[in-house]
């Protein structure tokens, strides 16, 4: 994350493309194993394929991923800075640096189960994640620890899903960075190939997500939208992560209709 990031108001502003604000050796390890592995690059690519292609939806493929991985630790860097607790590594006897390995990986195996089906894709997800921890893991832990962190990041990828309740903060945060990734370019593809979706439509309103350090919260999530049907996005799929994440009261999230050459329906919503 470049130090010179920052919007006019002085706030640290958090970006798609930039990196974890406090890297360790551990976490780097893992992110450059997840780049040169065929495995993992392939399922980010297929799992697009049903989502995509075949349903004309929102990307879910590497792209997606990157972006939810990314604001999934400036989440953790914001929410660490401000001293909230991380109880999933803590409660199972794992080291602080093990806090955003875990959220790495569930970022990264969170829609792996798109291969199957988009439908109910989070239940596949588990099984195919699995089978991807049970060969990663080892690389970079013991025995004892590769249970424990495969469960972590299993229970993290499971509670993405809003049907389940994330019961650490860990698993709070996916789910959280899941609906983060709402810009008009997620749903360039199918909008150009006709879809025209609510979901489709409201990510094209959306311009910009910027998190932030907060006033009154660890964390400031600004969105701004061209047009009113970006309230969709905000107000159904965001919220609807956000309800019983566990961050309900560390996370603010305010939208802003930037279009100043229309009639505004909308002009400012917040959560």
């Amino acid at each position: 994350m470049s130090d010179s990031a920052g919007d006019e108001r002085g706030y640290r502003v958090y970006s798609p493309d930039e990196t974890h604000a406090f890297p360790d050796e551990k976490l780097n390890a893992v992110l450059e194993f997840i780049e040169d592995d065929e495995e993992i690059q392939t399922y980010l690519e297929a799992q697009n394929v049903n989502a995509v292609d075949r349903m004309r939806y929102n990307d879910h493929g590497t792209k997606h991923i990157e972006i939810v991985r990314n604001r999934a630790l400036c989440l953790y860097d914001l929410l660490k800075a401000s001293n909230v607790d991380f109880n999933g590594a803590r409660e199972q006897g794992l080291a602080e640096e093990d806090e955003s390995v875990i959220i790495a990986l569930a970022a990264t195996l969170h829609d792996i189960g798109h291969v199957v089906h988009r439908d109910e894709h989070v239940y596949y997800s588990i099984p195919l994640a699995a089978d991807v921890l049970d060969r990663l893991l080892p690389e970079f832990y013991d025995l004892a620890e590769t249970v424990r962190m495969k469960g972590e990041i299993l229970h993290a990828i499971l509670c993405h899903h809003t049907a389940e309740t994330p019961l650490t903060t860990e698993a709070g945060i996916i789910r959280v960075a899941d609906a983060l990734d709402m810009e008009s370019g997620r749903s360039r593809i199918p909008y150009e190939h006709g879809g025209r979706g609510i979901n489709t439509l409201s990510s094209q309103a959306i311009s910009r997500v910027s998190l932030h350090e907060g006033e009154t919260a660890p964390v400031m999530v600004e969105i701004a939208m061209t047009n009113a049907a970006g309230v969709y996005q905000v107000d159904n799929l965001l919220k609807a992560k956000l309800r019983n994440s566990g961050l309900e009261d560390e996370i603010r999230i305010v939208a802003v209709n930037t279009n100043e050459n229309h009639e505004q329906l909308v002009e400012r919503i917040e959560l």
